[in-house]
Order: C-alpha cells, then structure tokens, then sequence
C-alpha cells in the first residue's frame, strides 16, 4: 500500500519550494528524469481491464526499467475523512524488454509521459518521497528528447510513502503533517482533486527566497 498526496506549483516558485524541502528534509535532492509509459490490457485477456505503468529511470548511466501497478483505493467512512489517499501499489524492478513482454501478452499502449524535475527521499515519522516534476509529452512515440511540457509553467508535486494494512494511520500523521509546512506553497491533496494554486505562494516563495531557506524545521 502506499498513502499519496498531489498538488501543483507555478514553475517560478519552484526554487523557493526546493530550499524549502532542503531545510525540512535535511538530505540532498535527486535529480529525477523518468519515462513513464502507460498499458492497458486487450480485450483478450479478461473483461476487467488492467492498467500497468512502465517507468524507466534515464538518469542512471544505464537505463533502468520498473513495473508498478496502482489498485484501487481504500473506501468506507475512515478513508473519507482523511485528506489522503490510501492505495494498493505493487512495483517491481524489471529488464530492459519490459515492454516487449507486455506487449507479447496483449496489453497496448495508452500513453506515455517524461517527467523531468528532482526527488527527496527522507525519514520523517515514515519514509516519505517528495517528487516536483514538469509533465511533459511525446510528440512521436518515445521521442524522450523532443518532448514539451504538458502544462508550461506549471510543475507536478507528489508526496508518497509505503504503508501496510497494520501501520497506514500512522502513515497518512505523518504525510499530513508534513503537508502543513508546505501549505504557504501549495494545497496538497487527493489525486484528482485539483484545488489551482496557493494565491499565497508569491509571498512566502519571496520569503523563503530572501533567507535562503535556513531555517531547518
């Protein structure tokens, strides 16, 4: 299982959430470069259609491939109440001709995304991921290198981190929490819950900007 929260910021403020995270998170940031292609299954192989994800990671000196698979998320009265999303995920590393396989199997291509930005990975009352990432889209099929931004001067931010049946309240304290010190920036919340933009993220990016983030919360 996994608990998520997305949101979106103006590329201009970008930098100011970077020295943000700096000081919060306490570790460097990973530059993120991922190609992302999307498969569903053929009507051959069942009435239920199945989506799978591919990601290919091209900022390692020799490409590396995952498979990741989301389900559905959990419902009833406790998963409404809370602002996070909790879902099934299960992932897994994978060889270079991944996409042959599927393929092979039956499943076909549905789209495919490059998202370009940079990723923090730290220990923060569970191992959160904080990703901000430009969406961009091939224009011929895994042009990787003529891609263009699917929303220009908006940028993707995603908080994610692993839970299990037996740990996920203590999970979605822990990425609430966390949110709360981004929320001058940006509203995170369920994906597919757009809220816009922060109408004070000009202020506190000018703040954050001026002091150079060192403040370390």
């Amino acid at each position: 299982m996994e608990c998520v929260v997305q949101g979106i910021i103006e590329t201009q403020h970008v930098e100011a959430l970077k020295i943000l995270l700096q000081g919060l998170c306490g570790v460097h940031k990973e530059r993120l470069r991922i190609h992302e292609i999307c498969l569903k299954s053929g009507p051959n192989l069942g009435a239920v259609a199945s989506e799978v994800r591919l990601l290919c990671d091209l900022e390692q000196p020799e490409p590396t491939w995952t498979v990741r698979h989301i389900g559905g998320a959990m419902r009833g009265a406790g998963a409404e109440q809370i602002s996070v999303l909790v879902r099934t995920m299960v992932e897994s590393k994978v060889s270079k001709n991944v996409l042959r396989l599927f393929y092979a199997l039956g499943y076909k291509l549905d789209h495919e995304l490059l998202r370009v930005g940079f990723a923090f990975h730290f220990q923060r009352g569970a191992q959160i991921t904080v990703t901000v990432s430009s969406v961009n889209k091939m224009l011929k099929l895994h042009a990787t290198d003529e891609a263009v931004p699917v929303t220009p001067g908006i940028q993707m931010v995603e908080v994610t981190a692993p839970a299990s049946a037996e740990n996920y309240t203590e999970v979605v304290s822990a990425v609430s929490s966390f949110c709360e010190y981004l929320a001058p920036l940006l509203h995170l919340s369920k994906p597919g819950i757009s809220t816009g933009v922060v109408p004070t993220a000009a202020a506190a990016a000018a703040s954050l900007m001026s002091d150079g983030g060192g403040t370390t919360l």
